[in-house]
């Protein structure tokens, strides 16, 4: 059930409208090809096999593409006007499967029975949903015992040079400032997020990447083309004035542009796992139970509480 406690961030339907765009402008997925083939990558150092597999909105089939594992997989597509009816899309043994768009919904809503999946997976959707405690929370439901739960999502400190540079810009041209890029979420409040979910067992990293760009309106280009355009809840709702736009492209080849006249983009690929938890999962040992003390792990003499040191 939708829940209106936590805060409007995101404009979702819009920033579906915004991929739809960028799908008929020709999307630019390098940042998504690359997190498809580095998610392959982890799904294939867990030695086991997902019966029943979810994609997990993300914007194209990049991730099935990259993954060759005959499960049963579902694919998510955005919700548009309510959620649609579950199918199962066949396995095929000869290729690599497509995810199939049977099931339409909402990352904040999602229309699975409590666990009736083995393992679900996300690339580069995340980011854009308001209720990430509430979306966890569903997808660790949907999980069987001893399911995993991989995704990648844009975060950290992406996109802070436009940020900056938009921040200067406003402020000079109109007197004020309005949000014009999206906060990310911080990898370190991520592994919190996972326990408080219910997951066993939570990882957090990050993939930091640099894009450069000949010009910042290179960069506005590629945004445009990733669905990444402002879809803030808060937005202004004028249109962005020429000077300030031409004004923030200034600042931002000032301050962050390389010798060779090239601007640089920071993308962090923020990437979180965590496992529904299963009896056969390793536990830490309770306090009292280590069967060696300290002091003789490291070979010194123990000093009892008060002694001078």
């Amino acid at each position: 059930m939708r829940g209106m406690s936590h805060p409007l961030v995101f404009d979702r339907a819009l920033a579906r409208r915004r991929l739809a765009r960028a799908a008929g402008l020709g999307p630019a997925d390098f940042l998504l090809d690359r997190a498809a083939t580095d998610l392959a990558d982890r799904v294939a150092t867990v030695k086991r096999r997902f019966e029943r597999a979810l994609d997990l909105g993300t914007p194209t089939d990049a991730v099935a593409q990259a993954l060759a594992d005959p499960a049963t997989w579902l694919g998510m597509a955005p919700e548009q006007s309510g959620i649609g009816t579950l199918h199962r899309a066949a396995p095929q043994a000869d290729r690599a499967l497509v995810a199939s768009r049977d099931v339409v919904a909402d990352e904040e809503a999602l229309p699975f029975a409590d666990g009736s999946l083995d393992l679900v997976v996300s690339a580069l959707a995340l980011q854009n949903v308001n209720d990430l405690p509430g979306s966890f929370a569903q997808i660790r439901r949907a999980l069987r015992p001893d399911g995993l739960f991989l995704a990648a999502m844009i975060g950290g400190t992406s996109l802070s040079e436009l940020r900056e540079a938009f921040a200067v810009a406003e402020s000079e041209t109109t007197g004020g400032v309005s949000p014009r890029v999206a906060p990310f979420v911080d990898v370190r409040d991520l592994g919190g997020l996972l326990q408080r979910a219910g997951f066993a067992l939570p990882v957090t990293d990050v993939d930091r990447v640099t894009v450069r760009y000949a010009t910042p309106f290179a960069l506005f280009t590629d945004l445009r083309r990733m669905g990444a355009a402002n879809a803030l809840a808060e937005r202004r709702r004028v249109p962005l004035r020429r000077a300030t736009l031409l004004r923030a492209a200034e600042v931002y080849a000032e301050r962050f542009s390389d010798p060779d006249g090239r601007v640089r983009a920071t993308f962090e690929i923020v990437w979180l796992s965590g496992w529904a938890p299963h009896e056969s999962q390793q536990k830490p040992l309770k306090p009292g139970s280590a069967k060696m003390r300290l002091a003789e792990a490291l070979g010194t003499q123990e000093a009892k509480a008060g002694d001078a040191s």
